[in-house]
């Protein structure tokens, strides 16, 4: 007989929680998913990580939630320029599989910034976060208050409630998503810094820096070929954590994802869109 390495629990959706390459603060995080009574959960990080994105280890687990941040290489001597990095072929051909299976992906805050030089990441989150030419905009501590838009399992039983947390100005492919939350905050430059100038050591500031309007988009769902897609922007620190509707959310995002309607409906969606099978072309969507 085989031996299994992953523990299994059939009360629960066994889910597999994917950090590094953003730093966080790990015991209020790894609170959330200790105290859901839904889940039981193992950790992984990358570069590790990358190994665990085959068919094979997705069969273990319900789905894969991502609060990570790879593909960022960050300089802390020399000029200080960060490296971007292309994920290996191995992660890519193998996350592809994933999403041909249907596997649900609930991806969290800064993991929409992941791998900024492979253009595919921005085509499965939604969403893309540009670095430079031109770079997006970013705004931490910003008290805001975040509205359900439409009636779905995620968004039940979550009012309207107030967060401090970080916020992002970037481009989101509106025709894409289906909304479930919307912020209040006012998506302008002016209310935002620039990520290019972060880079470059200056923090917070936004000389010389502009963008046009953003989102107020703070949550939706998406299939990406036949996988119900999940991403959920807020979630920088202890405050959202902490939060008994963020924690409603996520907990209705896993159970969400985990569910043969979520997978049904990503199916479906991909079937009506005509976005079934492997991209065309590296990079892009078929």
């Amino acid at each position: 007989m085989g031996q299994t390495f992953f523990a299994q629990d059939s009360d629960k959706h066994n889910v597999l929680l994917v950090t590094r390459g953003h730093s966080f603060q790990r015991d209020p995080f790894f609170a959330m998913f200790d105290d859901n009574p839904d889940i039981a959960w193992s950790g992984v990080e990358h570069p590790a990580a990358q190994l665990m994105f085959t068919p094979e280890a997705a069969s273990h687990f319900d789905c894969y939630v991502l609060y990570d941040m790879p593909g960022i290489e960050f300089k802390r001597h020399g000029d200080g320029v960060p490296i971007f990095h292309r994920p290996p072929a191995f992660f890519t051909e193998g996350l592809e599989a994933m999403l041909e299976q249907g596997v649900p992906l609930v991806i969290l805050h800064h993991a929409c910034a992941s791998w900024p030089a492979w253009p595919r990441w921005a085509d499965i989150v939604g969403a893309r976060f540009r670095y430079a030419s031109p770079d997006d905009g970013y705004r931490m501590d910003v008290a805001h208050t975040v509205s359900p838009l439409a009636s779905h399992p995620i968004t039940e039983g979550v009012a309207p409630f107030m967060l401090r947390d970080e916020l992002y100005l970037f481009d989101v492919d509106e025709d894409d998503v289906l909304p479930l939350l919307a912020s209040d905050y006012d998506f302008v430059s002016e209310n935002f810094y620039s990520a290019s100038l972060a880079l470059a050591g200056k923090m917070n500031s936004n000389e010389g820096w502009q963008h046009g309007p953003g989102s107020r988009l703070a949550g939706w769902v998406k299939h990406c070929r036949n996988s119900p897609i999940v991403y959920l922007q807020p979630g920088d620190g202890p405050q959202a954590y902490a939060n008994p509707s963020y924690r409603q959310l996520l907990r209705n995002a896993i159970n969400w994802a985990c569910s043969g309607q979520a997978r049904q409906w990503a199916r479906e969606r991909a079937l009506s869109r005509g976005t079934t099978g492997f991209p065309a072309t590296p990079g892009r969507t078929a």
